[in-house]
């Protein structure tokens, strides 16, 4: 595959053509969820939007060339707030959002990643890291807290594109009389005595949580690497952050050489936050919509832009979705699908012009042959639809019915005995009381067949 990726830089904050250090070992890392809380569809975009790009990367430099680094951080002030709301341990909290990100991640038809880290796993290598910092004249400890001196750090604000006064007077800054400057950033910080804590030369206590993910970066994939991937709303003070904490620890220029940011989720144009009270949970949508139908509304919008979420889209994708599945063969050879069909994927991971050549695909397999089904099927199955065979995708339709098949047997029962009886308008009737609750009945050979519309 000779063709080129692109991608927005948001270091530069313009379209690049990526150029891996190493086309054997390219390193992606991205920021997991904070386990505090059910998952909701912002954190959802990020896990697919990333997962498409590690497919996209897999593709042209190969399987095992890409590294992919999500973390899991499992140690936060937001932890231990939502344990004491709750009631329970901050171990049982954050194993029962974990495996709750875990079963979403696999609703949503997201690969694993190649590690997946858990900051707790890795206090004693954030101690060095401080260590270092202190070392190199970027750090100080006051009364067993440890801060960053950004004034040290000259670059800081790039990522970001402002300055040093414009962020701290448009972002909310922990006040805090043991800082030499209020921007200053915590690096450790004591626990009381009912929080979690790890032995450091400042005393008991835990880190920072934009430092974990400078250390967790480093142990997979070293001091520099490719890619660095996340929400918009990490860019500051989070990744910002990182990258003074890794420059400044490892005295390298570069932390990551691409930053690759999605853009939010919204509702009537409104960002989705708890403040707002709009969150939409990714469990909310299990039980009514197959994780495909999900899927299938967070890429179509692309990535750098917002995504207004309402009930059309997800009907919208779950119409699409039904029609394709119509289309669906298995495939149990390679399909190569051609270069010019992954032109929008290459290019900024462009995927509404990817679903836009699926629709071209679907509507010559649906008039071809075996091989063109094989083709449309396959290009699907590249960014993750068409996942289950047809029989299980119409099965997961069946448990949302909202009549038994008894019901419906019964239905069409009596529409039948109303033809007989010429009463075309209740036989009518019934069709479209069938058609509302999703059943699509048809008339051949003197026979009435039924199925999910």
């Amino acid at each position: 595959m000779n063709k080129d990726i692109f991608l927005s830089n948001s270091l530069g904050n313009k379209k690049e053509k990526f150029i891996p250090m190493d086309q054997k070992k390219i390193g992606m890392y991205v920021c997991g969820p904070t386990v505090y809380d059910d998952p909701h569809i912002g954190n959802a975009r990020p896990l697919v939007i990333f997962d498409l790009l590690f497919k996209v990367l897999k593709c042209k430099y190969g399987n095992k060339s890409v590294i992919y680094v999500r973390n899991i951080t499992d140690i936060d002030d937001k932890i231990i707030q939502s344990s004491k709301e709750k009631n329970i341990s901050i171990s049982e909290l954050t194993l029962n959002i974990t495996e709750k990100f875990h079963d979403d991640c696999k609703y949503l038809n997201c690969e694993i990643p190649t590690h997946e880290p858990k900051a707790t796993e890795n206090i004693e290598l954030m101690v060095v890291m401080i260590q270092e910092l202190i070392k190199n004249k970027f750090a100080y400890e006051n009364q067993k807290h440890v801060y960053f001196k950004v004034k040290n750090f000259k670059d800081y604000g790039k990522l970001s594109n402002k300055n040093l006064d414009d962020l701290i007077a448009g972002s909310r800054v922990e006040l805090s009389d043991k800082k030499e400057n209020p921007e200053d950033f915590v690096l450790w910080k004591p626990s009381n005595d009912d929080e979690p804590s790890w032995d450091s030369p400042w005393g008991k206590g835990r880190p920072g949580w934009h430092l974990e993910c400078s250390v967790m970066s480093k142990k997979y994939l070293g001091n520099t690497f490719d890619i660095h991937g996340g929400g918009r709303d990490l860019i500051f003070p989070h990744h910002e952050n990182e990258i003074a904490q890794s420059v400044c620890a490892n005295k390298t220029e570069k932390f990551a050489n691409y930053w690759v940011h999605n853009n939010f989720i919204t509702m009537s144009k409104e960002k989705m936050a708890k403040s707002q009270g709009n969150i939409l949970k990714i469990s909310d949508f299990k039980k009514k919509y197959n994780g495909q139908v999900l899927r299938l509304a967070l890429i179509s919008t692309h990535y750098s832009q917002p995504l207004d979420w309402n009930e059309k889209l997800m009907d919208e994708c779950q119409r699409t979705l039904d029609k394709w599945y119509n289309c669906y063969v298995p495939v149990n050879k390679k399909i190569l699908i051609q270069d010019n069909d992954l032109n929008p994927l290459y290019d900024d991971l462009n995927t509404p012009g990817f679903i836009a050549v699926l629709h071209k695909l679907y509507d010559k397999a649906k008039e071809g042959n075996q091989e063109e089904k094989e083709i449309f099927t396959t290009a699907c199955k590249f960014i993750g639809l068409l996942g289950q065979s047809k029989e299980e995708w119409y099965d997961f339709k069946k448990q949302n019915l909202k009549l038994s098949e008894n019901d419906i047997l019964k239905k069409i029962d009596d529409r039948n005995k109303a033809r007989d009886k010429k009463d075309y308008e209740l036989a009518d009737k019934i069709r479209n009381e069938l058609l509302d609750k999703g059943i699509l009945i048809e008339d051949k050979d003197g026979k009435t067949t039924w199925k999910i519309k």
